[in-house]
């Protein structure tokens, strides 16, 4: 290891140490059918289903160009419908724990489709990696893959919850110190895999002294996600399960649910075709799904240290961008990187879209 990446990967060690112990601290894509293949095209172009803060209803949205006519079913019915584009309002339908739609078009393949966000009792920033549309045309499936913050405090009825989603394997992105004094509850019968991104990496103790240097901090510490040994180890086992996983169901996660988590979930995406700009939104999301811990654990600090926290609790464009230009520093492309870094061959890669993309 050099001494720059010893640098920045003992930076990253305090981001985490910081940010662990912190207190308080959309939509998706299976063809409508339920099958894994088809020769249709998908005519949308962008779909979403939002639910209402209460549960008590559903926004469908979508975008569908040279579609006539659209119905969205739930349940086995159709609930609204619209043209080529739309954005409807559903309510009155039996509590589930995700409630999923059709959108069925007059012509080529449909969508199948729920709110991204998973809501639990004793987890924040739970939500599906899928439902992105690639550059190419397709989707990426909903309902297989997810990524969240840490899972010690999530109730027996979060289990359960879990357990009927078909959670089947868990990689745990944190630190040994981390897991041992936060450990996780996962469903009976799941996998669990630790992936740690940071290793034995650490060393530092002390706050940044301003909100410029912790910004800093982050930015390096993205850098330290694509070329640390550690890192690399942690996110080959991650790619490469969810690749030979055959179906089953996946989550990864770190503490926050941002930093490494968000490191992987771009990885997986961009692997998968979703375009730069899709990836960035659902990194930044984290920015939304965190903001009543983020708000409450700055509240309770005093101003002078609030202001340097925040950027450590944050997600900011910057930060991601200094991995992927990492990337390219470090390895020219990213189909490079995938390869060199992390052992995903050209055929791994398309065995994974095979897997996790549909249309």
């Amino acid at each position: 290891m050099t001494q720059m990446t010893r640098v920045r990967a003992s930076s990253y060690a305090l981001a985490a140490a910081l940010l662990v112990g912190l207190s308080a601290p959309v939509a998706a894509a299976h063809p409508a059918s339920h099958g894994h293949t088809s020769h249709h095209r998908i005519p949308f172009t962008a779909a979403t289903v939002t639910a209402a803060e209460d549960g008590s209803s559903y926004t469908v949205a979508w975008t569908a160009p040279g579609v006539r006519h659209v119905a969205v079913r739930a349940g086995g019915r159709t609930v609204a419908s619209g043209g080529s584009s739309g954005k409807v309002t559903v309510r009155g339908l039996p509590a589930a724990d995700r409630q999923w739609f059709d959108l069925v078009p007059d012509r080529g393949q449909g969508l199948h489709l729920a709110d991204r966000e998973i809501r639990l009792d004793g987890a924040v920033n739970f939500r599906d990696a899928g439902g992105y549309r690639t550059t190419d045309g397709h989707w990426v499936r909903m309902g297989e893959i997810y990524r969240t913050a840490s899972l010690d405090k999530l109730t027996d009825r979060d289990l359960a919850k879990l357990k009927r989603l078909g959670i089947s394997v868990d990689y745990d992105l944190r630190t040994r110190q981390e897991r041992t004094s936060a450990p996780d509850r996962v469903p009976a019968g799941s996998r669990y895999v630790v992936a740690d991104v940071l290793g034995d990496l650490g060393g530092l103790s002390g706050l940044p002294a301003s909100p410029e240097a912790s910004a800093q901090l982050m930015v390096d510490a993205e850098k330290t996600m694509v070329s640390a040994p550690a890192a690399r180890q942690a996110y080959t086992a991650v790619l490469h399960g969810i690749a030979d996983a055959d179906g089953a169901n996946a989550l990864f996660h770190c503490t926050a649910g941002k930093d490494r988590t968000g490191w992987a979930n771009a990885t997986l995406l961009t692997a998968l075709g979703v375009p730069r700009d899709t990836v960035m939104d659902d990194y930044l999301a984290s920015n939304t799904y965190r903001a009543k811990e983020n708000a409450a654990t700055l509240a309770a600090m005093p101003p002078a240290q609030a202001a340097v926290y925040k950027p450590m609790l944050d997600v900011r464009p910057e930060y991601l961008n200094s991995g992927f230009q990492e990337v390219t520093s470090r390895y020219g492309t990213f189909d490079r990187y995938l390869d060199k870094a992390l052992g995903l061959s050209h055929r791994d890669v398309r065995d994974l879209r095979e897997d996790l993309l549909v249309g």
